[in-house]
């Protein structure tokens, strides 16, 4: 058990990072969200880690349960009310120059269906293969790259009404075309 332990503490030390900024883009920009996802994928992780870490695909399993965990997430919010409130929150301070971009995006990420942003997040954050989403998501190649050139179309709608500057349809519009090619 103390192997276990052990070898999962190590584990851990060594993805967090990367698994709080997955969960994060995952979760549309929601930290609260995204450390409740690392926490659940996490529990599933020490629950199946023998068997996991035995057949050497702990991080093809845990993107596999984030994302999954993401999902069912974002369908439970949904059916979710709003709560009226007395007094609105206050807003937060202008973000520092340079930080705008990212925050654009941030928010155009997470105005995409859960599918779509999975697959956004998976091939172009987490930097996996067509075959590799596929496999994380249980989906065929064809739907990865048809959610893929979806969502990266809705992106760039999004973030041209935005105003933001790195936003210019016409910057990257062969990139779309290159990438639904790419298996």
């Amino acid at each position: 058990m103390a192997d276990r332990d052990a070898e999962f503490g190590e584990y851990l030390e060594s993805r967090a990072v990367v698994m709080r900024r997955t969960a994060y883009l995952l979760c549309g920009g929601d930290w609260h969200r995204a450390e409740d996802l690392v926490q659940t994928t996490l529990t599933k992780i020490y629950v199946a880690w023998s068997r996991i870490r035995r057949d050497g695909s702990v991080d093809a399993y845990s993107r596999r349960i984030m994302v999954r965990a993401a999902i069912d997430e974002s369908r439970r919010a949904y059916r979710r009310r709003e709560a009226v409130v007395d007094t609105v929150p206050e807003v937060e301070a202008t973000p520092e120059p340079g930080v705008e971009d990212a925050v654009d995006v941030r928010r155009a990420l997470a105005q995409l269906p859960a599918g779509q942003r999975a697959v956004v997040v998976l091939r172009y954050w987490e930097d996996l293969s067509v075959a590799e989403t596929a496999a994380a998501l249980g989906k065929s190649e064809g739907t990865v790259k048809s959610q893929a050139a979806k969502g990266l179309a809705a992106l760039r709608r999004l973030l041209a009404t935005s105003g933001s500057p790195s936003a210019t349809p016409s910057s990257t519009e062969g990139d779309d075309r290159a990438e639904a090619g790419e298996s």
